[in-house]
């Protein structure tokens, strides 16, 4: 219990144990031992959770935001990230230009279909924790396009990014006249992340593809380390109908003598990156075999791990992020750091323990299964296909153990969405449909057809106003009472997710 008095020596309303007492009469309709251990836990479960997000808001100067906002006008009429020319043509010309930036320090650059920021944080704070200076750049951002150039482990400054984007801007437009087609909204953002890398400068950069691999924008580096997270089926009318013909484009961030850190994969997916492994003469870590969980076990907040790495064991790891998919990254982003780092190889013993035990501990992932409200428990997550569907469904079940789940779907219209759906039917009573202000996002009456068909009528509510969704869907949640564990889960798209974050208060 605690002895924390608040003023006038009264108890302290913000010190969650100073409400186990009320928690407990409040059950007086439940088994009194029960309620007794239900409520224990509650009031210590409000105490763990993830360190606070490192989400931007709007500047808060309005010549900086007005200046940032020019900014994204700019960028905006430049062909967006689902519109491309499959080649590294123009951002080659841009790098040459620029002196070739993205040279002047190491990478590890990452691939996949699932987990790939995530990793890359993961990645970036275990660098960070080593007094390595680190860029990364990630894609897309959940709710300030600042958050996808970090430096430091830090989002990059309004104006910083304004400052960057004036400084590429002449050789962006010089590149421009010398093209078919103008430098694309993605390939100008990979440009200033590569020059802000360089400018810093900083020990080593962590890179995360936008789309595929061979012909992506940020495929001119060449990465130290390439890790290739799980592939899955997304983008297949650019990448691919199968697992091994999505694997064929992904393999092309594998450069020469690189070292690959291969998370759990298909067979036919598995076999193609080997095999692109032996051509270019890379070295190869595979998870489940010289890397991966032994053992994890729910803890407060997130939980507790431990992985084995290229150079032996890590245990009692804190993780402060849900789901048994994070276990894995967590194990994937060791084991790339382990090999840039050269442990496995050049060196035998493992990295510090206690240094990543506090790496791991500091991890953020806005948008991944993050709680933005208690009472009822609200959670956000990103998934927008159906293989990060069923994770996220799963971690869900395992994390929170809702008696009563209300999902909030909101999906763009180019993605498998009823396959997202049918992952998530088993675990939601019921739905509310909307959609984001996005141009790609799917009617919500057209989103509500689909929902129908997998959940059935009484199960489906449309809401095409995320502000309402959200009403109704916490609304829902509370039919279940103060303390009967009814939560909601807002997914479906990135997007989606970033507007409900604002909507909930955050950033």
């Amino acid at each position: 219990m605690s002895d924390n008095p608040g003023e006038n020596g009264q108890p302290d309303p913000s010190d969650p144990l100073d409400s186990f007492d009320e928690i407990i009469d409040a059950e007086t309709t439940r088994d009194p031992d029960l309620a007794v251990i239900e409520a224990g836990s509650r009031t210590l479960r409000t105490q763990g959770g993830p360190p606070e997000a490192d989400v931007p808001g709007r500047p808060e100067d309005p010549e900086t935001d007005a200046a940032l906002r020019a900014v994204e006008t700019e960028l905006a009429t430049r062909w967006g990230e689902t519109k491309l020319e499959p080649s590294v043509t123009r951002i080659a010309a841009l790098m040459d230009v620029l002196g070739d930036p993205q040279r002047s320090y190491p990478s590890i650059h990452i691939t996949g279909t699932n987990g790939k920021t995530s990793t890359a944080r993961m990645i970036e704070a275990l660098l960070g924790a080593f007094e390595l200076r680190t860029g990364r750049y990630t894609s897309p951002h959940v709710q300030s396009i600042t958050e996808r150039i970090s430096l430091d482990g830090a989002p990059m400054s309004a104006e910083r990014f304004i400052e960057t984007y004036q400084d590429v801007k002449p050789y962006v437009e010089m590149v421009d006249a010398q093209q078919e087609y103008r430098l694309s909204f993605f390939e100008v953002l990979t440009g200033m992340a590569y020059a802000a890398f360089a400018d810093a400068p900083v020990d080593v950069a962590v890179v995360e593809v936008g789309m595929g691999g061979s012909w992506d924008a940020t495929n001119v580096i060449d990465g130290d380390v390439a890790v290739v997270t799980p592939i899955d089926l997304d983008h297949t009318d650019r990448l691919g109908e199968t697992p091994s013909e999505i694997a064929t484009e992904k393999s092309g961030i594998v450069k020469q003598d690189a070292t690959v850190i291969l998370a759990q994969q298909p067979v036919d997916a598995a076999q193609v990156m080997l095999k692109k492994a032996v051509d270019v003469n890379a070295t190869v870590a595979r998870e489940g075999l010289e890397f991966g969980v032994v053992a994890r076990q729910v803890a407060v907040g997130g939980q507790l791990a431990t992985l084995r790495g290229l150079g032996g064991e890590y245990d009692e790891v804190y993780l402060p992020l849900h789901g048994a998919h994070q276990a894995h990254n967590a194990a994937v982003a060791l084991a790339a750091v382990e090999a840039f780092f050269g442990v496995g190889a050049q060196r035998p013993e493992p990295l510090d323990l206690d240094t990543v035990r506090k790496a791991f501990a500091a991890v953020a992932s806005p948008g991944r299964m993050e709680v933005v409200r208690r009472s009822p428990t609200v959670v956000l997550d990103a998934a927008h296909n159906p293989a990060g569907a069923r994770v996220t469904a799963e971690a869900v079940g395992e994390a929170f153990q809702f008696s009563r789940l209300i999902g909030v779907v909101g999906a763009s219209g180019d993605k498998n969405v009823r396959g997202l759906l049918e992952a998530f039917e088993p675990v939601f009573a019921e739905v509310v449909v909307t959609q984001n202000s996005s141009h790609r996002a799917m009617d919500a009456d057209e989103l509500a057809g689909v929902a129908v068909e997998v959940f059935g009528e009484d199960r489906v509510q449309v809401e095409p106003r995320l502000p309402d969704a959200l009403e109704a869907a916490i609304t829902l949640a509370e039919e279940e009472g103060e303390f009967a564990g009814g939560g909601v889960l807002v997914t479906g798209s990135v997007i989606t997710v970033g507007e409900a974050r604002l909507l909930m208060g955050k950033g």
